[in-house]
């Protein structure tokens, strides 16, 4: 049974003002709550494009609360398949403890190697998690007429009491967030502030946001400049860059296991000097012959996975694949693996984290909400994430070094 079927005569006749162009997909809300909109929706495009939506019309969130706050012209949801890896034993500071990792993908095979990792990893000790940095960034851009002027203020820029003065302004939009750094960039008559921020539980995209504009009609105030751009793409946000390589954003993790040389040959069939070749033929030379930013095997598999199962913004994967993969012999011959993520972007309060779903999976972590002390959930689930890429990781290179990624990816019928 089509949608236009189920549909009410009074729906049936918003559905002809739709097609004759009198309301927008958009307008339909004026007339009818989310869930009847949705259904208008799907109605509308049924009837267009000759197309039945049997199955994203099914779903189990909270219709007005995620058309009010995660998407505009819903017409239903789409379902992933959601598997579990684990259990994997992250000896963090944030992060303490064996976990279950929620993963969604539609790609066969990856959980039951980031599953054979976790294994690895938790029979070898755990994975020893610590977190560097913890700041999301935000760079408006400036123009001016001359290098006197594009001199004068990054010099005022630079004065402690002008950052002061931001700190007061930014901090007074929002009742968690913290400006802890303003970095200006020149080229030409042109200064990008990479003003740095602490956001709590909150990924904080939007808090800073609104922080940034606050700062912005300061320095319009006091320098008379207006801002060119709120984002001046040198936060960098969504969009794989070498300052954020660097400099790092959201939250700097690094993750560690030591893998005993006997455990390796009994276990992953390969051997630890074998894994060491392979880790760097591949992530190293390969990644830098190919000018790749990121040197790893597959980190943006595992971010995605647990990204979309937890409610993180799905764009932020680009900035996961920044990761480094090591593998280093010791002198008793264990491997020594670690993955550094200069970027990882995730939150435990707002944007896709209220989604019903994705509560139930933050839940299964022990990160839902906001933590006892603000931003302690937020940082534990970073650690989990750069532990769970380590167990892709460390997985992904055995297969390689033993020969068995075509046979495994062959008997899960891929």
């Amino acid at each position: 049974m089509s949608t236009t079927d189920k549909l009410t005569a009074d729906e049936k006749a918003l559905l002809e003002k739709m097609i004759s162009g009198e309301i927008s997909l958009r307008k339909i809300e004026e007339y009818l709550d989310k869930d009847g909109s949705a259904k208008l929706r799907r109605a509308y495009l049924e009837s267009l494009k000759n197309v039945s939506f049997d199955h994203i019309s099914t779903y189990t969130f909270d219709t007005e609360t995620v058309a009010q706050k995660n998407i505009e012209n819903l017409i239903g949801a789409i379902q992933i398949p959601l598997g579990v890896a684990g259990e994997i034993q992250v000896n963090g500071e944030y992060a303490q403890g064996n976990y279950y990792l929620p993963l969604a993908t539609p790609e066969g095979a990856l959980v039951a190697s980031v599953n054979r990792g976790c294994s690895i990893i938790t029979k070898s000790g755990g994975a020893t998690v610590r977190v560097f940095k913890n700041m999301m960034t935000r760079a408006p851009v400036f123009k001016f007429d001359s290098l006197e002027e594009t001199k004068d203020f990054y010099d005022w820029v630079m004065l402690p009491e002008t950052f002061d003065k931001m700190k007061k302004v930014a901090d007074a939009t929002t009742r968690f967030g913290e400006l802890l750094e303003v970095q200006p960039f020149v080229s030409g008559n042109n200064v990008h502030l990479r003003l740095g921020y602490d956001t709590k539980d909150a990924m904080g995209m939007n808090m800073i946001t609104i922080a940034s504009e606050a700062i912005t009609k300061l320095i319009a105030d006091e320098k008379g400049v207006p801002c060119v751009s709120l984002s001046g793409n040198m936060c960098t946000d969504k969009k794989p860059t070498a300052i954020n390589a660097i400099l790092g954003r959201g939250k700097t993790v690094i993750a560690e296991a030591r893998l005993p040389a006997s455990f390796i040959q009994d276990t992953l069939k390969c051997t630890a000097e074998s894994m060491f070749d392979a880790n760097y033929r591949k992530n190293f030379i390969g990644s830098m012959r190919a000018g790749a930013l990121g040197f790893n095997a597959h980190a943006a598999n595992i971010v995605a996975a647990i990204f979309l199962a937890c409610g993180q913004d799905p764009a932020h994967v680009v900035e996961g694949s920044l990761c480094i993969t090591e593998m280093d012999l010791a002198e008793n011959g264990d491997l020594i693996c670690s993955v550094t993520m200069p970027a990882v972007e995730v939150g435990t309060v707002g944007g896709g984290t209220t989604i019903a779903t994705q509560q139930e999976c933050l839940k299964l972590l022990d990160v839902a909400g906001a933590g006892a002390v603000p931003g302690e959930n937020a940082l534990a689930l970073s650690e989990i994430v750069t532990a769970a890429v380590l167990a892709g990781e460390i997985s992904l290179v055995a297969a390689q070094a033993a020969g068995h990624l075509a046979r495994a990816h062959s008997q899960l019928g891929r």
